[in-house]
């Protein structure tokens, strides 16, 4: 209806009642009904999803409306392969004249895969800019909804959405990027039927209808941690044709997102980012940028005028760990927490030489102590010997509890959750006595008779290892209960000068 109908209307029903009532009608039933009546209107209209990218509520979805942040692949760190992958993708939907001469057909989807906070949703944001699209996006969670069908129709919406966009801005194409897709792209089970089925199978539909030489031409990028939960019917060729991986980055990656995160931050020349990058093992982009974040905090709460080296590794600890906690523990205890710790740091020492980064007494989130380790380089693949000397480092702080105290602590508990997986990964990977085997069709006995043989042999060579370096810990102990933190290079120093000479 047109804004001067709506005035029109709006003038003539209070002309009509007013005009019923001069002539002794009763006009409340009739009131009543229109009042009931355009309330059955409002609720069909917000709940039916019958407008252009209407959320729940019935309000426009900012989300959907809203353009993209300006961001571009050089902007995106850490990702050299996946975003190769994903640029010749977008050839396809930019290059279309050239393609069509050799008759490949333009993808339809391309699915983004991996941990959280890798950078798939920054990937489908520079890749609107890069093709010069409109972007439209939209998280799976936006299509669950307790009415039947709304999820369905807002997946209509979505594209009409885009193909609309497109053409008031005179774009030749769109791209149109759900995040979390599993939430309605799940694996059907059969029986009863869910809204969430209904909502896969328009979205399943809607893809099958997108015809790639009309204009504008509609990409679709998808983004999930979970790939396994997706449905079959989802992940075939013709739907999602590209499957890209967003892993976590390597060290040369970790440094290039350093680097980017950097620029607006004041770092003091004697700052080494490789250094952090060597230091953040494991990390995801998203942790990276955090690292960054937090050590110009602390820079600027301790009124430094640049980020300096300590200040990136507190961030360090703070991102891995938790901040630090004013939990107060007794003199008894903090001996004991030091004595644990050591005994990580001693045989980590031992069996990986310069892998000790620092030995904090500090407590940060629900750990009372810890030991920050410094890897000398990524690691992949991990041999039988390599696994047993992780499992002699978890399992050194409960031995050293046992040399001085006699038995252990409920500090030990996630040390021993560490040891148990990483026997398990042993099983699965055929380094244990029971061979190659499914550990689904081995016997819990004959499982729990293999970690205990592991664990117990561990544990005493963990054992004979500490004893030989009992003075280490009388050393360090006093220095670190005072000081709270021991730096690598000083735990170094204090091992060899306390190291036992072999005999000849």
């Amino acid at each position: 209806m047109s804004k001067l109908g709506k005035e029109m209307l709006i003038g003539f029903i209070p002309a009509v009642a007013a005009f019923l009532i001069y002539m002794g009608y009763n006009v409340f039933p009739l009131l009543l009904i229109g009042l009931i009546g355009a309330s059955l209107f409002y609720v069909v209209k917000t709940r039916g999803g019958g407008s252009v990218g209407v959320g729940s509520s019935g309000r426009k979805n900012p989300r959907m409306n809203r353009p993209p942040a300006y961001m571009t692949f050089d902007d995106i760190g850490g990702q050299d392969r996946a975003k190769g992958e994903l640029k010749e993708a977008l050839d396809f939907l930019i290059r279309y004249e050239e393609i069509k001469k050799f008759g490949i057909r333009p993808l339809k989807g391309i699915l983004l895969t991996g941990p959280p906070g890798t950078g798939k949703t920054l990937m489908a944001k520079a890749a609107a800019h890069y093709t010069n699209s409109v972007f439209v996006s939209a998280s799976g969670s936006e299509f669950v909804e307790m009415y039947v069908g709304v999820g369905a129709s807002r997946i209509r919406d979505l594209f009409k959405e885009a193909r609309g966009r497109a053409a008031k801005e005179n774009k030749q194409s769109a791209i149109l990027f759900i995040d979390e897709i599993d939430v309605v792209g799940g694996k059907r089970e059969g029986g009863q039927q869910r809204e969430y089925d209904q909502t896969l199978n328009q979205l399943l539909t809607e893809m099958d209808g997108i015809h790639t030489s009309e204009t504008p031409r509609i990409l679709i990028i998808a983004a999930t941690n979970r790939k396994e939960m997706l449905d079959s019917a989802l992940l075939r060729p013709g739907r999602f044709d590209r499957h890209i991986e967003v892993d976590l980055p390597d060290k040369k990656g970790r440094l290039h997102i350093l680097q980017i995160h950097s620029k607006n931050k004041p770092l003091d020349d004697m700052t080494s980012l490789d250094r952090v990058s060597s230091e953040t093992f494991g990390f995801s982009g998203a942790q990276l940028e955090s690292v960054m974040n937090e050590a110009a905090i602390y820079a600027m709460r301790e009124g430094d005028a640049v980020v300096r080296q300590p200040h990136l590794s507190q961030a360090i600890d703070k991102v891995m760990m938790g901040e630090k906690t004013d939990r107060e523990a007794s003199k008894e205890e903090r001996r004991r927490v030091a004595l644990h710790e050591l005994g990580h740091a001693i045989v980590a020492e031992k069996v990986k030489p310069s892998s000790v980064s620092m030995v904090s007494l500090s407590p940060r989130g629900k750990a009372l102590g810890y030991v920050r380790h410094n890897p000398q380089q990524d690691q992949y693949l991990y041999t039988k010997m390599e696994i047993e000397h992780q499992i002699m480092i978890a399992l050194g702080g409960s031995v050293a509890e046992e040399m001085f105290y006699g038995g252990r602590s409920t500090g030990s508990r996630n040390d021993f959750e560490q040891s148990l997986r990483m026997v398990g990964n042993m099983v699965d990977s055929g380094l244990t006595g029971l061979g190659i085997v499914d550990r689904r069709q081995v016997t819990t006995e004959e499982l729990m008779k293999v970690n205990a043989e592991i664990l117990e042999d561990l544990t005493e060579r963990t054992r004979q290892l500490l004893e030989k370096y009992r003075s280490v810990f009388t050393a360090s102990l006093d220095i670190l209960i005072r000081e709270e933190v021991l730096s690598g290079d000083q735990f170094r120093i204090l091992v060899k000068s306390n190291e036992v000479p072999t005999s000849a």
